[in-house]
């Protein structure tokens, strides 16, 4: 099938795409939703996409060489009901606005690739404008074991650092680091505290720099931590990308 791919820059996203390919589908294009630029910070504590990184998310775009669509995040959780009905304002609609700007250009298009691994807040409303818009969710990820997962996307070449912590035992030095320098950490805090390896319990949030399906690597340039939450137990930081480059792999 033709694929469009939802990326938030994360691993998640990324390695869904991956497991797309390796199933016989077709990623043909991608579409994020991002903060609106009147946004004071990048994070926009959204329940159903990853705001972390959305300004460098064209560089993923760039390194498979597809089109990227992009539609400003104007909504909000307007219901946090895990069954989702149409609901005026809801973020919800901010994906169904993305996704029909993908099919009108692309008709032949018939999947949508998502990187939902436990979610079920994410989880039903894709699946909802995807019935909506008749196309198809490919979820491979979803409810796979966070432990093997993490380790399979180190294997599989998945090269993500950490751009965003949110849990006790992760802090500013984590920042920055890849899967493969964090998978002992993140395993041993799993087992200390219950942490999910993956991040998707909301404790980590990650960018991707390289993956089987690039043609090219993604270098940053230039970033800054922010404090988006300044707890003594387990502080939320954030690393703002603002420069990258892409280099010859």
């Amino acid at each position: 099938m033709k694929v469009v791919a939802l990326v938030s820059g994360g691993k998640d996203s990324t390695y869904n795409m991956v497991k797309c390919v390796e199933n016989g589908h077709e990623i043909i294009a991608l579409a994020h939703a991002h903060p609106p630029k009147s946004a004071a910070h990048e994070e926009m504590d959204s329940f159903l996409f990853q705001t972390v990184g959305s300004s460098a998310v064209h560089a993923i775009a760039e390194c498979m060489e597809l089109p990227l669509y992009i539609q400003e995040i104007r909504g909000s959780a307007v219901t946090q009901e895990l069954d989702y009905k149409l609901t005026k304002d809801d973020e919800t609609e901010d994906l169904f606005a993305l996704l029909s700007k993908v099919k009108q250009e692309h008709p032949d298009v018939q999947a949508v690739s998502v990187g939902a691994i436990f979610s079920s807040y994410q989880g039903n409303r894709v699946q909802h404008v995807c019935d909506r818009l008749g196309l198809q969710m490919l979820a491979y990820l979803w409810h796979r074991d966070q432990v093997e997962l993490l380790r399979e996307m180190v294997a599989n070449g998945i090269t993500a650092v950490l751009i965003k912590v949110a849990a006790l035992g992760l802090g500013q030095n984590d920042l920055g680091k890849t899967l493969e320098q964090m998978e002992p950490k993140l395993l041993s805090l799993h087992e200390q505290y219950g942490i999910h390896p993956c991040g998707e319990g909301g404790e980590f949030e990650s960018f991707t720099l390289d993956c089987p399906l690039f043609k090219k690597r993604i270098v940053v340039d230039e970033s800054e931590v922010v404090t988006h939450s300044d707890d003594q137990l387990a502080p939320v930081l954030y690393l703002s990308i603002n420069k990258v480059h892409l280099e010859p792999k």
